[in-house]
């Protein structure tokens, strides 16, 4: 009933905005949409801080897509990474913060589990950032928002040309370089609540056909919970060299490295008693990311382009501590359960854009390859006792931990795929697309089963060898399209397949909160989306739209009783799930509305979502008709901006509606914190900026009426358990340009 009743709202919707806006006069909406580069002029940033992109852009086909381009040149507290400020104005996204630094970025969204942004394909300047897009899609590199011009988001639709993500396309776009300087220095010093300090430095400069751009970025902080103490450094270097007006090529190095000390969850009876507390001193987290980009672009002819990029990967993650599934268990201060990982990829992905006629119609079309070798290690076994970060295994000091593992992990994907855009008339576009994907997965090593009598003997001590390999090959078909009613209102939809295999981590991880099915299996389903966006007298940007996604065998938590008569949280294919939603984007320009003078700047926008979701088939006890977990019915965003001269003043308003996190649509919360509700709550976040010719000031408050809540249930590190979010905190920074 809830679904139906959703067909005729979407019914209703898609009417009166249609009929509401037929009236837009024509103006230059294609100037905001159709962008030939990154850098929009100064007075469209003023005006509204994201855009849409339609047609072919950086040899990408958007149209047909719901899309969204973030500018970041005005966003406020960027040292801060707080990514509930810099995609305010993108809609649906479900955010959850597990530190105040910005760390690492989690953003789910339409119901997908936001943990490390593993539902979307993640790529900085086009190529791949996470620790393997299908075996372990986990990004736990995030670039600087200081660094970056702006960000590319793409639906449900993406999986065309991006890969097998439900969730999307996420492409961070580095700032280019000056191309009117042989240097430019930009530094920003920024200091904030818990003794967080950052500098960000970057060189850019161009000189003759050689450009370059560098940063620097040094982070560091004491957490506003005990045990928090973290250090982070970013290094990121492009150069590139314009052999001729055809051919360009180009080198990035991006090399990040961090230590944060992890304060552990909380059971909700801790969190209720006092957010500011931990019982974990010994636990800590260890990043080392090292990517390399080669790219070649060749201008066949003004018709024809081809990209080639090659990208690798060099990583480890560590992780040390004592993470009993019992949260509120004081640390024994014995051996600590050690995580470590590596990370070894490349690939190659190809991409040729072509414009031409078919039957005296203008057509675009884009074909390309993907190639990729992954190999993931994972080892599992005793630290040591100690309170350092030391990420060494003991195996001879404690040859009977109960936690050991050891696996290797290659993954081999190849994809080939196309997508054509052709004009029906000058005012209707058909884009079709299919993508043909062949994966294999696999895994190899061996856990051990140990069990002790109360005296601590050893009543068993077993190996178990382990080989898993997993092969598909399959299609992924698409179709959307573009119908621009007027120059300045576009009318879009499309329908596209998605998959998403199984991960590493779902095969073979020992974990003391949650057990793996072993049937588990990979995930399918198909997106649709329809919406109307424009441009209203220069004044009213909007973005209206319903979708619905189809989720088949989704992978979830639910608590199953087994034969020894214990309860475990278990992670499996639940069931099929169905999930739609209203999605709503209004910008004004308050001044240009009004007719205020040009010296003043107000903009208002609002960021509304409605969802709703359901279990629609599944084998397992009473989950048929419940809610789909990491779904708030309700996600609204509201922000106001005011400039005058050189004066920014910016006020942000945060809501989101509570959410479940299993399957099971448990309210209550068991001992680990693991399961239950995440209520809902609402935060307000303040910012002003003054810039005097190369030197700026910016100083700030985010969530200003001090609320204590949380945004996510951790099943492992940084937890598990509740993750309580930063309370009030202040920030300033100060920036000067050479």
């Amino acid at each position: 009933m809830k679904l139906k009743a959703f067909n005729i709202l979407i019914f209703i919707f898609l009417f009166i905005h249609y009929n509401g806006f037929c009236g837009i006069s024509s103006n230059t909406f294609s100037d905001t949409i159709e962008l030939d580069q990154i850098n929009i002029r100064e007075t469209k940033q003023k005006l509204f801080d994201f855009n849409f992109i339609r047609g072919i852009f950086n040899n990408q086909i958007y149209s047909g897509k719901k899309n969204e381009l973030i500018i970041l040149k005005n966003k406020s507290s960027k040292a801060l990474n707080n990514p509930r400020i810099t995609f305010n104005q993108t809609v649906s996204l479900n955010i959850t913060q597990t530190d105040d630094a910005g760390l690492q970025l989690n953003i789910g969204g339409r119901g997908l589990d936001p943990k490390r942004t593993s539902n979307f394909n993640v790529r900085q300047n086009y190529y791949d950032i996470s620790a393997d897009p299908l075996g372990y899609p986990e990004s736990y590199y995030v670039p600087p928002t200081e660094s970056l011009s702006s960000i590319e988001l793409i639906r449900g639709a993406a999986s065309l040309q991006y890969g097998t993500q439900f969730g999307g396309f996420i492409n961070f776009n580095i700032n280019k370089p000056n191309p009117n300087k042989k240097i430019e220095f930009i530094s920003r010093n920024t200091f904030a609540s818990n003794k967080l300090y950052s500098n960000f430095s970057s060189f850019s400069g161009t000189v003759n056909k050689l450009s370059y751009y560098l940063f620097l970025n040094i982070k560091n902080g004491k957490g506003f919970r005990p045990n928090s103490d973290f250090d982070s450094q970013t290094y990121y270097s492009h150069i590139s060299y314009e052999f001729s007006n055809q051919i360009k090529f180009s080198y990035e190095l991006t090399k990040m490295q961090y230590l944060s000390q992890q304060p552990g969850g909380l059971t909700d009876l801790m969190f209720n008693e006092n957010i500011f507390q931990s019982n974990r001193e010994r636990n800590w987290f260890e990043v080392d990311w090292f990517l390399n980009n080669f790219k070649f672009n060749y201008k066949i002819s003004k018709k024809t382009n081809l990209l080639i990029n090659f990208f690798s990967l060099n990583a480890e993650r560590s992780s040390i501590g004592f993470r009993s599934n019992r949260v509120s268990q004081i640390d024994s201060d014995q051996e600590r359960d050690l995580l470590l990982s590596e990370f070894n990829n490349f690939g190659i992905e190809t991409k040729l854009t072509h414009k031409y006629l078919f039957f005296s119609k203008k057509s675009n079309m884009l074909v390309g390859n993907k190639i990729f070798f992954g190999e993931t290690n994972n080892i599992q076994g005793p630290g040591s006792d100690l309170s350092d970060p030391d990420f060494d295994f003991y195996l001879d000091d404690y040859p009977n931990y109960e936690f050991q593992s050891n696996y290797n992990n290659p993954n081999y994907n190849s994809a080939f795929f196309i997508e054509n855009e052709i004009e029906l008339n000058p005012k209707i576009r058909l884009i079709p697309g299919l993508r043909y994907e062949f994966i294999r997965t696999e895994s190899e090593g061996f856990f051990k089963e140990i069990n002790l009598d109360n005296a601590g003997n050893v009543i068993l001590n077993e190996t178990i060898e382990s080989s898993n390999s997993r092969t598909r090959s399959f299609f992924l078909f698409g179709v959307g399209t573009s119908y621009n009613i007027l120059h300045s209102l576009e009318l879009y939809g499309n329908i596209c397949q998605n998959y998403r295999a199984v991960t590493f981590a779902d095969i073979n991880t020992v974990n003391p909160s949650f057990v793996i099915n072993p049937e588990i299996g990979d995930e399918d389903g198909y997106n649709i989306d329809i919406g109307v966006r424009g441009l209203y007298k220069r004044y009213i940007k909007y973005d209206f739209s319903v979708f619905r996604m189809f989720y088949n065998n989704r992978i979830g938590f639910i608590q199953r009783k087994y034969d020894d008569n214990s309860v475990k949280n278990e992670k499996g294919n639940v069931g099929d799930a169905e999930i739609s939603g209203i999605e709503s984007l209004l910008n004004i320009s308050l001044s240009n509305m009004l007719s205020i003078s040009k010296l003043h700047n107000i903009n208002l926008f609002f960021n509304h979502s409605i969802l709703i979701s359901e279990y629609v088939r599944s084998k397992e006890n009473g989950i048929l008709s419940n809610e789909v977990e990491f779904v708030p019915k309700i996600n609204f965003k509201s922000g106001l901006n005011y400039n005058y001269n050189k004066l920014s003043l910016n006020f942000q308003y945060s809501y989101l509606s509570s959410q479940y996190t299993d399957a099971t649509n448990s309210v209550e919360s068991d001992l680990s914190g693991l399961i239950g509700l995440i209520p809902s709550y609402s935060i307000l976040d303040i910012s002003l900026s003054y810039s005097y010719n190369n030197i700026m000031l910016e100083a700030g408050c985010n969530n200003v009426l001090d609320k204590y809540y949380f945004t996510t249930r951790a099943t492992g590190y940084p937890g598990p358990g509740i993750i309580p979010s930063i309370n009030r905190n202040f920030y300033v920074t100060l920036e000067f340009k050479l």
